[in-house]
């Protein structure tokens, strides 16, 4: 679905959808559309409807229900079902794709000035097929170990066998992925609408198979959004896989650095991981 524009012959159109459930400072540029996840469950103080005065993630086809699941996992769901653009991704209210000019001057003034452009996207259409965050680093871990250290590891042996029933193919894959010691993390994406269209249509028929598999009645809030992470993970298993099938070669996926507009408590992160790991406290809050 190429344009037509002043000046520009066979643009590509992209939308990136950034996933919210709160009212929070939004990009100006207009390739980024504000979505209200979880609205089908979200209510105000006097047991209404939430209203953000976003789009909403449970319009038309959705399963904005199962947000306390599935996480920003049901805006990713919302932008196959109802995006048309060439391109469609999805970033999180307070984590971004970081744009070119960023890489120049480090962050200085405002922090939303560093945010991916269109224009600083465009030029990449067409030669990508895929763009992804950088790797997240655990270095003492595997994904599998670290996962099974804060999480519950049936999470990720149930994902197994769905793999292995479903999707024999990619069982190899898998098996790698969770002996690696890094990942393309958050559900951030970008992806050529065919492209996303092939992983969602996988993604989904095994994440709505492993929520059937899973008795969650007593996990807390935190732990209650197992599927949204361990679509996270198994993102790394489908572009393993489309490389080694074929279907995408490895130079059409471009790894972007990312960006929190919010200030990180490291020192927190790391002794939740350090604890988790030694002592094999799982995770409660994050």
């Amino acid at each position: 679905m190429k344009t037509q524009e002043s000046g520009h012959q066979n643009k590509f159109t992209a939308k990136i959808i950034v996933t919210t459930h709160k009212v929070y400072r939004m990009p100006r540029d207009p390739i980024y559309l504000p979505l209200q996840v979880g609205a089908a469950v979200a209510k105000n103080k006097s047991g209404s409807e939430l209203d953000l005065g976003y789009l909403k993630d449970n319009i038309g086809d959705n399963i904005s229900s199962r947000n306390p699941h599935f996480c920003e996992l049901t805006g990713l769901y919302w932008a196959w079902k109802h995006i048309h653009t060439d391109y469609v991704g999805l970033v999180h209210y307070r984590r971004y794709f970081r744009g070119s000019g960023a890489k120049k001057s480090g962050i200085r003034g405002d922090i939303f000035d560093h945010v991916l452009t269109y224009d600083e996207l465009e030029p990449m259409l067409g030669r990508y097929k895929v763009f992804v965050p950088r790797k997240r680093y655990y270095f003492i871990e595997t994904l599998y170990s670290h996962y099974d250290h804060t999480h519950y590891i049936e999470h990720l042996d149930k994902t197994r066998e769905i793999i292995k029933e479903k999707y024999p193919g990619y069982l190899d894959s898998f098996n790698k992925v969770m002996k690696q010691r890094s990942g393309h993390m958050w559900n951030m994406m970008i992806m050529e609408h065919d492209m996303l269209d092939r992983y969602c249509t996988w993604l989904f028929d095994i994440l709505f198979t492993l929520e059937k598999k899973v008795d969650y009645k007593d996990y807390n809030f935190y732990q209650g959004r197992y599927t949204g992470r361990v679509g996270e993970l198994i993102l790394n298993v489908w572009l393993m896989q489309q490389v080694k099938d074929g279907v995408l070669k490895e130079d059409e996926i471009k790894v972007l650095p990312y960006l929190y507009v919010e200030r990180v408590n490291w020192a927190l992160k790391i002794k939740q991981f350090l604890v988790a790991k030694f002592f094999h406290k799982k995770y409660d809050a994050q």
